[in-house]
């Protein structure tokens, strides 16, 4: 059944778009475990790399032969243009009534029983094998199946996973990270009041009409836009849902946060202040 005739039908689609930039190591066991995970929903990933050198394309090809190019989407751009405008770019390409948006470095907590397969095949070194096993506990799930039965339950326009409330946590940061993520998640409280409890999550479900609607009104292109997405989306009066998530530090690859993106922060929560 094509997606065209699946959506007749009235059934719902999920467009899983997830951006990436040197993610080789970690795009095929995100993908792998999705597959893994929602075997019941209909769903295509779209992934939007911005040229990276380490061959993060190459490994989404060999992904596609696998699994389909109609079910794992490549949209590639030539260079690293921003996170928000990678979100813009999937969307495009979405064919869902719904989007959910992920990063792609395993920082949301996902099953780790199929895990000694997929390393086994990959043949990653005991140690790395040991690391993850230790990350990831077994009786954790694939929090895409969380996010979509909240929305299922409450016809939320947006549900968001949230590292602040019971349930939710974060691991693998040191005091200065979780300091300078809790402090500005209190800033954005104290002078936004957007009624979520983590503005800078980036993991969420959107109605892909409620997405298409609030993007349309967002500046912002790098760290700031998950933060003005959300609070467009509560001054546009939308219903916003969140579920506990346990946020994960990476093990492959380096992060993308540093001095550039806090101060690029500062700016966007103070230009939401003025325009909100």
């Amino acid at each position: 059944m094509s997606k065209e005739e699946r959506k007749n039908e009235g059934k719902n689609q999920y467009s899983i778009i997830i951006p990436t930039y040197n993610e080789r190591l970690n795009i095929a066991l995100i993908v792998y475990l999705i597959f893994k995970h929602l075997r019941d929903v209909d769903f295509e990933i779209i992934v939007v790399d911005d040229g990276s050198p380490d061959g993060t394309q190459d490994i989404v090809k060999q992904l596609q032969q696998v699994y389909g190019e109609d079910r794992v989407l490549l949209r590639a751009r030539p260079k690293k243009l921003g996170l928000g405008t990678a979100y813009i770019h999937g969307l495009k390409h979405a064919s869902g009534n719904f989007v959910v948006i992920m990063d792609a470095d395993l920082s949301h907590h996902v099953s780790s029983s199929y895990l000694f397969v997929f390393f086994t095949r990959l043949s990653f070194t005991r140690s790395i094998l040991h690391s993850f096993l230790i990350l990831f506990p077994c009786d954790l799930v694939l929090p895409i199946s969380i996010i979509t039965r909240k929305q299922l339950e409450t016809g939320a326009s947006i549900v968001t996973g949230t590292r602040y409330v019971k349930g939710g946590g974060v691991h693998g940061w040191n005091l200065m990270r979780k300091l300078t993520s809790r402090g500005a998640n209190v800033l954005a409280h104290t002078f936004l009041w957007p009624g979520v409890s983590d503005l800078t999550g980036s993991f969420r479900l959107y109605k892909k009409s409620v997405l298409e609607d609030i993007i349309t009104s967002v500046v912002s292109k790098g760290y700031v836009f998950q933060m003005e997405m959300i609070v467009r989306a509560s001054r546009k009066g939308y219903r916003i849902e969140e579920v506990p998530i346990t946020f994960v530090d990476r093990v492959f690859g380096s992060s993308k946060l540093g001095g550039s993106e806090i101060v690029e922060y500062l700016k966007g929560l103070a230009y939401l202040l003025v325009t909100t």
